[in-house]
């Protein structure tokens, strides 16, 4: 069986490990960026997308949008409220869906979509995630906001995303306060083997 492959030993069957990114030394660094469609207001209003900007450093939530899809007008609405607010960061990290198309076709482009360009001609870097593995903080971020957004917003009794967009920053301060990150600090022995 295990020659025909119809059977894999216990290794061959074992999920593989995933090494997380390191996060990045500065705030404004690297920021994230994802999209989580969800029913944000439950069975009071529509189906549709929270932009979540999320600092890889500090895990802090930087911004946050309601949105009807994921587009790339939304892209650039929330980039330019987020430059506006906090400055160019490094790099932004992201899945491929909203900074690149997977082939450039018989045109000759390269490979860029409209908002990965603006982003080049801002100088700002764009990483792209192959995995939603590789995105780990922001998702696990996602599944938090479901939980504590969606039960803030019910509370509020918001079913709108005009009412919802005008919550999201007392929301968002209110979360960043009470969750602050606390960076792990390293053995002696770590930061000895770090130096050599």
């Amino acid at each position: 069986m295990l020659a025909e492959g119809l059977w894999k030993d216990r290794r061959q069957r074992l999920k593989p490990v995933h090494q997380p990114r390191h996060r990045r030394d500065c705030v404004g660094e690297l920021s994230r960026i994802d999209g989580s469609e969800h029913w944000w207001f439950e069975d009071r209003g529509p189906q549709c997308t929270l932009l979540v900007f999320f600092d890889d450093a500090t895990s802090r939530i930087m911004h946050l949008a309601f949105i009807e899809t994921e587009s790339t007008f939304d892209y650039f609405v929330a980039a330019r409220t987020y430059l506006q607010h906090y400055g160019k960061p490094v790099a932004f990290y992201s899945d491929k869906h909203a900074f690149r198309v997977n082939k450039t076709g018989a045109t000759g482009g390269n490979g860029m979509t409209q908002f990965g360009r603006a982003l080049h001609e801002l100088n700002i870097d764009i990483i792209c995630a192959n995995t939603s593995q590789a995105k780990g903080r922001v998702e696990r971020a996602n599944l938090t906001l479901q939980d504590r957004l969606l039960k803030e917003l019910r509370l509020a009794g918001i079913s709108t995303m005009e009412a919802g967009n005008a919550f999201l920053p007392a929301f968002m301060e209110d979360y960043n306060r009470r969750f602050p990150f606390q960076r792990q600090r390293s053995s002696p022995a770590a930061l000895q083997g770090r130096r050599s």
